[in-house]
């Protein structure tokens, strides 16, 4: 072999190796899926792949939406309003039977993840405006969910989400409901990391409810209008809830009345309230102007939970709690551990802690 040929078959084997010169891997381009009032968002979502963007044109839309592809977006264009309300009565969609307007739905062996849905307004359905359950890493950003019969936007069984820039207002119990479970009994579940920051819940009979989780953050939202604005709820499963955090939160006038129900007494005038609870760090939130006479009204409020579960460890630390009755800060629980320090507040219970 002359020197020549070495050579040549010495450069082939390099482009061979670094790719140069052999075919490109063939790779798909993602698609825009343009929907008009009148058309079907699910006949949309239904042909979109991973990827894939549903973009709905201003304008109402009525039914309801079912999402089980990974990686989808769903979203209006962020210009005049995109409304979603509840269709014609006997659509067969899962998603409508179960009176939600948008649904998000995995499985245990195969979560969802990566939807995305944006700039929309999902008011008047029965159940909720956004239903999510087994998901990972699902966004839902500058939603408008109003006038919902249970919960604005609510999860279960998810992990790693993003709720931000929403407005929850004037549904039937929480504006943001995130859960382990709302079918079984069983503790508290690892949201790894799940942010719920600079939303807006008003005129709910709770703004934000946190029940039975683990490892999220809450920050930045607003809260006002309300019967309570931030319940984080545990029980005596184990896990425990809690190792969350509440910090920078603006929570004013929360003294809408509600009516007591089986599980919790009439509400108004709660701010922030923690129920069987441990670790949780409650921090530099502005909370003023919640006024009630319920055994949960207060600013900040430690209460064993009804089935018996103390709160433990939690530290509320460097808030400004004012103007609240029947206190600013409230510890009606016997938990051991919890520890107030550098809070701005005028009234506690017991008294000594501001």
């Amino acid at each position: 072999m002359t020197k020549r040929q070495i050579a040549l078959l010495a450069c082939t084997a390099v482009l061979a190796a670094s790719g140069v010169g052999a075919a490109a891997p063939s790779a798909r381009s993602v698609s825009v899926h343009w929907v008009g009032p009148g058309a079907s968002i699910q006949k949309a979502v239904d042909a979109a792949r991973p990827g894939d963007t549903v973009l709905l044109s201003p304008g109402t839309y009525r039914e309801s939406v079912l999402i089980t592809t990974p990686n989808l977006t769903l979203r209006g264009t962020g210009g005049l309003p995109t409304l979603i309300v509840p269709g014609p009565a006997g659509a067969d969609n899962a998603c409508a039977k179960a009176g939600h307007g948008i649904c998000v739905t995995g499985t245990k062996d195969r979560p969802v993840e990566g939807v995305t849905v944006r700039s929309l307004t999902l008011r008047g359905f029965t159940k909720s405006g956004l239903w999510a359950s087994w998901t990972d890493r699902l966004r839902v950003q500058r939603v408008i969910a109003e006038k919902n019969g249970t919960w604005g936007i609510a999860q279960q069984r998810s992990a790693r989400a993003e709720l931000s820039h929403n407005i929850a207002r004037d549904n039937g119990d929480a504006g943001l409901f995130l859960a382990n479970t709302v079918d079984e009994e069983g503790g508290a579940t690892d949201a790894q990391g799940t942010v719920v920051t600079r939303n807006r819940v008003s005129g709910n009979r709770i703004g934000v409810t946190l029940r039975r989780l683990r490892n999220l953050t809450v920050d930045h939202n607003d809260a006002t209008g309300n019967c309570a604005a931030v319940f984080v709820v545990g029980d005596e499963s184990t896990p425990r809830a809690g190792a969350m955090t509440l910090r920078r939160n603006h929570i004013h006038a929360n003294n809408k009345l509600c009516p007591k129900t089986p599980r919790l007494p009439f509400l108004q005038g709660s701010g922030i309230v923690l129920t069987g609870t441990e670790n949780t760090v409650v921090a530099e939130n502005r909370v003023v102007d919640n006024v009630g006479d319920s055994p949960l009204s207060g600013g900040i409020v430690l209460f064993k939970s009804f089935v018996g579960a103390v709160n433990e460890r939690n530290e509320i630390r460097d808030n400004v709690v004012l103007r609240n009755g029947k206190a600013d800060l409230a510890n009606r629980d016997t938990g051991q551990g919890n520890t107030f320090r550098g809070n701005t507040c005028k009234v506690s219970e017991p008294a000594g802690m501001c």
